[in-house]
């Protein structure tokens, strides 16, 4: 009796690993399937730096000849002075398109928690459970895939999540599909302003669960969720200022995270350690009853009106919210305070 009930053991044992084997078969299949896709974005000519427009030119000049009337007294029988002559406009724009890439690289996107500070490749997820996926090497030195990149490929992978070969990223890139071409062309003026670095940045690998919600298509692919890779992008961000459009705008980023409606709940792309995503919208699961005040100590010194500390991974955005400014702090509150009030998504 005893070996008979042994063998049906053994039996089952048999079985439950040749279902495990053929489960675990399935899923690496359907993650490579996935994984080999292709897709077709549009092609995109964008200058970069972005040049200096009529009225930037314009304002330049007014500075110049004020200080020039501060300076020298005037004759009027003197020829007109080009004090835009002496001027390298091109280094000028060079300049300027740096300044606004390192503020929104620091203040707004977060790339650097995925690609490193020198941008010569980091971590996005390392967990046992999820895999490793790591953030190339941006830096064109050997070994970065961005090498040879042209705009349309900076495009692709940042806007849409299609490397140049075609295939998805891992990246969430429809945090990022909102960016503006100006944004966009000044962020690769500022990357591509760091000395090179040899390096190449190992393939994504999957754990268990990983592996299954990629088979399954809960883990989300950029790639295959943008509708339309071919739709035109915006030229420029909207003003800067204390508006619900320019906090939109801004808020584009926190989707990944927080969905589309800020509703929070489970993070898609997070390993099963992290916590669900607040709901900042004005509902009683969420924001409703906080001030500015409070929004702002929570984004900058992670503590919520109630004292309770707030979690990982929302600390790793912490430094990002102490530099932007006042104002954008202020627009993205007002964007909170406008959308429609939702219980916490589930």
């Amino acid at each position: 009796m005893i070996k008979k009930v042994l063998a049906i053991i053994a039996a089952l044992a048999v079985l439950a690993i040749l279902a495990i084997g053929g489960v675990f078969f399935w899923a690496t299949s359907a993650v490579n399937t996935r994984l080999a896709q292709t897709f077709e974005a549009h092609s995109l000519e964008l200058p970069v730096p972005t040049p200096l427009t009529d009225v930037e030119t314009e304002a330049l000049r007014s500075e110049l000849l004020a200080a020039l009337d501060d300076e020298v007294t005037p004759d009027v029988e003197a020829e007109p002075v080009d004090v835009l002559a002496s001027i390298d406009l091109d280094a000028l724009a060079l300049e300027r398109a740096q300044e606004r890439g390192k503020h929104l690289v620091e203040a707004r996107f977060a790339c650097v928690e995925c690609h490193g500070r020198d941008f010569a490749g980091g971590s996005m997820v390392e967990d046992g459970a999820m895999g490793t996926w790591l953030g190339p090497n941006l830096t064109g030195g050997d070994g970065s895939p961005v090498a040879n990149y042209t705009i349309s490929d900076w495009d692709h992978i940042v806007r849409h999540g299609i490397k140049s070969d075609g295939t998805p990223a891992i990246m969430p890139s429809g945090d990022y599909l909102d960016m503006s071409d100006r944004e966009l062309s000044d962020i690769v003026a500022y990357i591509t302003s760091f000395a090179p670095v040899a390096g190449t940045t190992p393939a994504p690998t999957f754990g268990p669960i990983g592996t299954m919600l990629m088979a399954t298509a809960k883990l989300p692919l950029s790639a295959e969720e943008i509708a339309d890779h071919h739709a035109t992008h915006r030229a420029l961000p909207p003003e800067t200022g204390n508006t619900a459009e320019f906090g939109r705008h801004l808020a584009q980023v926190c989707t990944g995270c927080h969905r589309a409606d800020l509703s929070g709940g489970p993070i898609a792309i997070g390993p099963p350690s992290w916590p669900a995503a607040a709901n900042l919208t004005p509902h009683q699961d969420g924001l409703e009853g906080w001030t500015y005040e409070q929004f702002v100590t929570a984004m900058r010194d992670g503590e919520r009106p109630d004292g309770a500390i707030i979690n990982a991974p929302m600390t790793l955005m912490m430094p990002y919210a102490d530099e932007m400014t006042e104002v954008e702090l202020q627009a993205l509150w007002t964007y909170t305070q406008s959308v429609d009030s939702k219980p916490l998504g589930i």
